[in-house]
């Protein structure tokens, strides 16, 4: 009779840690992230003025038009391509810095960026690490600031306070580097634009 008792004993804490790791604990996760950080847990969605989702806070997006800021290159252009976009593939192009082809890329990203007369900084020429980094360092964002102001008629100065407005500061105040994310600073640029 004991081992059957040993064996109910051990059903029974089997079902019981079942229900707690596979279906309370679960359960818990999802409401307080639904609660405490909607909209981190959502995707971090942000829309235009017309209510429409535009992109993620956190996914970089490609923008070649002078009226708008350029982020940074990515291997794998954002998520653009159809069969990249379905299977939300990230990461480097894994090319070797005297590969042809990487120094064919960053020639032409430097050559893009001067005939647009920017000076060129690393984080619009390199790509990153994921290929999805949807930020630029203040100093890239202020290089393109006369282009955007020039291309929109608009008072450097406001294109200047944008960029200050959407520089997100170090996390914590010491770990990383200040970057201004360039959908949202796109974003508030569209906004200023309709209200002048």
């Amino acid at each position: 009779m004991s081992q059957l008792r040993q064996i109910n004993k051990a059903i029974r804490s089997t079902v019981a840690l079942w229900v707690l790791t596979a279906l309370l604990y679960p359960l818990f996760m999802l409401l307080s992230g639904q609660i405490a950080f909607s909209f981190q847990a959502n995707g971090s969605l942000l829309t235009n003025s017309q209510g429409t989702v535009v992109g993620s806070a956190l996914i970089g997006q490609p923008f070649r038009s002078d009226r708008y800021f350029w982020s940074r290159p990515s291997s794998i252009d954002y998520s653009t391509k159809p069969e990249v976009a379905t299977t939300g593939t990230s990461g480097a192009s894994n090319l070797a810095p005297s590969n042809p082809e990487l120094l064919k890329r960053i020639q032409g990203e430097v050559t893009r960026l001067k005939q647009a007369n920017i000076q060129p900084t690393a984080d619009l020429v390199y790509a990153s690490g994921s290929g999805l980094d949807p930020h630029i360092s203040p100093e890239a964002a202020q290089a393109q600031a006369q282009r955007v102001a020039t291309s929109r008629r608009i008072d450097p100065n406001q294109i200047q306070k944008l960029i200050n407005e959407n520089t997100d500061g170090r996390f914590l105040g010491i770990f990383g580097e200040p970057g201004v994310n360039v959908l949202k600073l796109n974003l508030a640029l569209d906004v200023l634009q309709s209200n002048l």
